[in-house]
C-alpha cells in the first residue's frame, strides 16, 4: 500500500472540496483549483478529510495512488496558503523591475528580457535583485520560476545569473597563472 496515498487530507476551515466523478474541485480564500484524477483511483470525503483509495492492485493503480493524493493535497494547500518561489539575481548590472504585470529584466544581453506571467500567477520584485513568484498552483509557480531562471542560469566561474533563493552554485577554478 502506498504510504503517501494512505494519508488522509485534512480540509482546513474556509476550504470547500467538491467531488464530481473524476474531477475534484477545491475552493478557498485564494481561488479555485481543479484536479482530474484517473479512473484507477477513487476519492471520497469522510469527516472533513479527503481519502484517496485505489480500485485494484494493478501496477498502474499503485503508481497513481500517491500521485493523486499529493495533487489533491497541493490543491488544498494552494487555495488556503498559496505557493511562493523566490529567486535572486547576482551580477553587475543585472536587475529586474515590474512594468505593469510584465517582469522586465536586464541580464547582460543587448536587449531587455520580458516575461508575462500566466493567469493566476503574480510576480513581484524587491530591491531590483529579488524576484518572488506567487500562485495557487504549485506546478505553474515552479514552471514560471524555472522559466525566469532559464533566461540566465548561474554560471560556474563567477556565479553571475539568476538562482533560486538559497541555491548553492558550485564554483570552478579559473585558469592557473603562468609561473
Amino acid at each position: 500500500m502506498s504510504r503517501i496515498g494512505k494519508l488522509p487530507i485534512e480540509i482546513p476551515a474556509g476550504v470547500e472540496v467538491k467531488i464530481e466523478g473524476h474531477i475534484v474541485t477545491v475552493k478557498g480564500p485564494l481561488g479555485t483549483e481543479v484536479v482530474e484524477v484517473r479512473p484507477e483511483v477513487d476519492v471520497k470525503i469522510e469527516d472533513n478529510h479527503v481519502i484517496v483509495t485505489r480500485k485494484d492492485d494493478s501496477r498502474e493503480a499503485r503508481s497513481l495512488h500517491g500521485l493523486s493524493r499529493t495533487l489533491i493535497a497541493n490543491a488544498v494547500k494552494g487555495v488556503k496558503d498559496g505557493f511562493v518561489k523566490n529567486l535572486e539575481i547576482q551580477g553587475v548590472g543585472y536587475r529586474a523591475q515590474m512594468q505593469g504585470t510584465t517582469l522586465n529584466m536586464q541580464l547582460g544581453y543587448s536587449h531587455p528580457v520580458d516575461i508575462v506571467p500566466p493567469a493566476g500567477i503574480t510576480i513581484s520584485v524587491e530591491a531590483n535583485t529579488k524576484i518572488s513568484v506567487k500562485g495557487t498552483n504549485k506546478q505553474t509557480v515552479g514552471d514560471v520560476a524555472a522559466e525566469i531562471r532559464g533566461k540566465r542560469p548561474p554560471e560556474v566561474y563567477k556565479g553571475k545569473g539568476i538562482r533560486y533563493e538559497g541555491e548553492y552554485v558550485r564554483r570552478k577554478a579559473g585558469k592557473a597563472g603562468k609561473k
